[in-house]
C-alpha cells in the first residue's frame, strides 16, 4: 500500500505544471491570462464639496484598445481636457488646449536657434575655430599618468596570459605525443580521464 501511495505521488508530481517556477525564476508579474478584458471606469473629485475640479473616464473594449479623458483646473482657473488613446503603438493624447512656453523657456529656444544656425553656417563654409582642437581636450599630468599605469599593466597581464598559453599548449602537445590527447579535435580535455 505504501509502495502504491508512494508511485501515485510521483506520478502527480511528474503531471504537474512547475513550467512557471522553471522558466520565470526572475519574473515578478503573473502574465496575463487570455485577452485583455472589457472595462469601463469613471471618477470625479473636487477640493469643496459639490464641487468637481477634476474627473477621469476610461474604456477598453477588450483588444487592448484604451480610450479615455480627464480633466482638470490648471492653476490659471483654467480647464484643461486631455483625451488619449492607448494602443499597441503607444500612447497618444490630444490636448483641449494650447501649451504655451514662459518667458525663460521662449529665450532659451531663440538662443538655442541662433547657435544652431551659427553653427550650420559655419560647416557649410568649412569654418574652423583654431581654439576648438580637433583631437579633442588636453589631458592633465594625471591623466597621462593613470594612462601609462593602465598601460602598463594591460602589457604586464598580456605577457603572463600569453606565457600561459605557451605553456599550456606545450602540455597539450606532450600529451598528444604521448597518446592522451583527444583524436577527434587535439585538444586535451582533462575531465574525459
Amino acid at each position: 500500500m505504501k509502495l502504491y501511495i508512494f508511485l501515485s505521488v510521483c506520478f502527480a508530481a511528474a503531471l504537474a505544471d512547475v513550467s512557471h517556477v522553471v522558466h520565470n525564476q526572475h519574473h515578478t508579474t503573473p502574465e496575463p491570462s487570455g485577452p485583455p478584458n472589457p472595462y469601463v471606469f469613471s471618477y470625479q473629485a473636487g477640493r469643496a464639496p459639490g464641487h468637481v475640479d477634476r474627473q477621469h473616464t476610461e474604456v477598453s473594449d477588450g483588444t487592448g484598445v484604451v480610450r479615455g479623458a480627464f480633466s482638470y483646473v490648471d492653476p490659471k482657473n483654467q480647464v484643461r481636457t486631455v483625451q488619449y488613446v492607448a494602443d499597441e503603438n503607444g500612447f497618444h493624447p490630444q490636448l483641449s488646449h494650447q501649451l504655451e512656453d514662459s518667458e525663460a523657456v521662449k529665450a532659451a529656444k531663440q538662443k538655442h536657434m541662433q547657435l544652431y544656425n551659427r553653427i550650420a553656417q559655419e560647416h557649410a563654409a568649412g569654418v574652423h575655430h583654431p581654439e576648438v582642437p580637433l583631437t579633442g581636450p588636453n589631458q592633465s599630468e594625471a591623466v597621462v599618468r593613470a594612462t601609462n599605469k593602465h598601460l602598463s599593466a594591460f602589457e604586464r597581464i598580456a605577457a603572463e596570459h600569453a606565457a600561459i598559453g605557451a605553456q599550456q599548449e606545450a602540455e597539450r602537445l606532450q600529451l598528444a605525443a604521448q597518446g592522451h590527447g583527444d583524436e577527434e579535435d587535439g585538444q586535451y580535455h582533462p575531465e574525459r580521464y
